[in-house]
């Protein structure tokens, strides 16, 4: 696999010089280059592709590649080419040339996930020239807007051409399969199983308008921080889901600590880094994010918004809005901007096998775990059709690599050698699916 593992390396730069900004306004260049990038890869190693366009520039590839046995179910493997903004005065290297320095590729995406979507299209490319054939088919998904809810991507090819997804019925997608180093002897990778429910929030507060010189007695913007202000300031309660207590309880064994749960900051400091991603999937949370309100100085204005990133755990969505309610009070109304559910499936099956299998060949220190994604993917859209869906792009990581800092962070850059093992993992993982 050493050409493969190179080629990932280049497309991975690549992909990051194809600037696929989504900035949730529609108003960037969008996927389409990046697409047209990723099919272009496909069809010249004799794949089939098809492109759809949800709106201007909001572009998407879908592949399939023919397995052995035809009879069994399809695994779907599932990418986003968008990447978030980023100010090239912030970084170190411009987040848009793809350079390759200190042993990193370094971009906007390095991490978030356009490592991944070289990985699968190295692996791939390498089978197709070989003549090697998957145990089953593979679809393969390269998608618009992931990074703004999937509205224009995964959500909507559901939506409109599910026959796409026709036969699968597990799939693996992002921010799983990382390692988390314990000692020398012992690595720990994290299998996503689960992740929280989005809840985008618009508040509003509504007053009296007037002149900015009176007395007022209802004003808007008062009411408005005062809700805020609660909302920010709230600690939600801790729920342990049966997801975060597997986890918990490999941490546990594996770090020789004994979990109190009613003490759970002792664990999570344990974790290091870390504990910014799990500490968040303890309890529901909802952080305002926005302020808007007014038009001129002196004007007291009769509206004051807020908007609010709001995730729920697995079985507390209904919880979660009876408390957001209370919260805020009377004379607050809330509308979604954008509500997504919450998944979650078990680890067990022969799938989960074959990751541990294929990331102990190449780390014969390796130990899969569950956890639980504080943030969404695409797997919220392809969990509607039945198909049950894992977080599983395998990286080894330097163990004094800020990982969770890397996603939508500054100096976002994965290392060459975590990229190509996970190649050789990607390569092993398929050949047992």
């Amino acid at each position: 696999m050493t050409g493969a593992q190179d080629e990932a390396v280049e497309i991975l730069q690549q992909l990051i010089r194809c600037e696929s900004v989504n900035d949730g306004t529609g108003r960037g260049k969008g996927e389409r280059q990046a697409a047209e990038y990723v099919a272009g890869l496909l069809e010249e190693v004799g794949l089939a592709t098809e492109v759809f366009e949800s709106a201007a520039n909001r572009t998407s590839v879908i592949a399939r590649v023919e397995g052995a046995d035809p009879s069994r179910d399809a695994l779907l493997i599932h990418h986003h080419l968008d990447v978030v903004p980023a100010e090239p005065k912030e970084w170190t290297y411009d987040p848009f040339a793809g350079e390759v320095a200190d042993g990193c590729v370094w971009g906007r995406g390095a991490v978030d996930m356009l490592d991944m979507n070289a990985m699968t299209l190295a692996v791939v490319r390498e089978w197709m020239r070989s003549g090697r054939k998957p145990p089953r088919d593979l679809v393969l998904a390269f998608m618009a807007d992931e990074e703004a809810g999937g509205v224009f991507g995964a959500h909507w090819l559901v939506d409109n051409k599910p026959h796409l997804f026709d036969g699968c019925t597990e799939a693996i997608g992002e921010v799983g399969g990382f390692s988390l180093t314990v000692n020398d002897d012992l690595r720990l990778y994290m299998i996503e199983t689960a992740q929280k429910g989005i809840a985008w929030m618009r508040l509003t507060a509504q007053g009296v308008a007037g002149h900015g010189s009176m007395m007022s007695q209802d004003n808007a913007v008062t009411a408005l921080c005062e809700a805020v202000t609660r909302l920010g300031r709230h600690e939600f309660p801790i729920h342990v889901t049966r997801t975060v207590r597997a986890f918990l309880d490999h941490i546990g064994e594996a770090f020789g600590v004994e979990l109190d749960p009613n003490d759970m900051e002792s664990t999570l400091a344990t974790l290091g880094p870390l504990a910014r991603i799990v500490g968040a999937t303890l309890r529901n949370t909802a952080n305002p994010t926005m302020l808007d309100a007014g038009y001129k100085h002196n004007v007291i204005p009769q509206y004051a918004h807020a908007n609010v990133d709001g995730r729920f755990l697995p079985g507390f969505e209904e919880e979660f809005e009876r408390e957001l309610d209370t919260i805020l009070g009377p004379g607050i109304t809330r509308e979604y901007i954008h509500h997504d559910i919450a998944v979650e499936t078990g680890f067990e099956g022969a799938l989960v096998d074959a990751m541990g299998s294929a990331l102990k060949a190449e780390d014969p220190g390796a130990r899969t775990i569950p956890y639980m994604l504080s943030g969404g993917t695409d797997a919220k859209s392809f969990n509607l059709l039945g198909i049950r869906c894992f977080g599983f792009a395998p990286l080894r990581l330097p163990p004094d690599l800020d990982f969770s800092a890397m996603f939508h962070g500054v100096d976002e850059r994965v290392p060459v050698d975590s990229l190509q093992f996970g190649v050789r993992v990607m390569d092993r993982f398929l050949d047992a699916s």
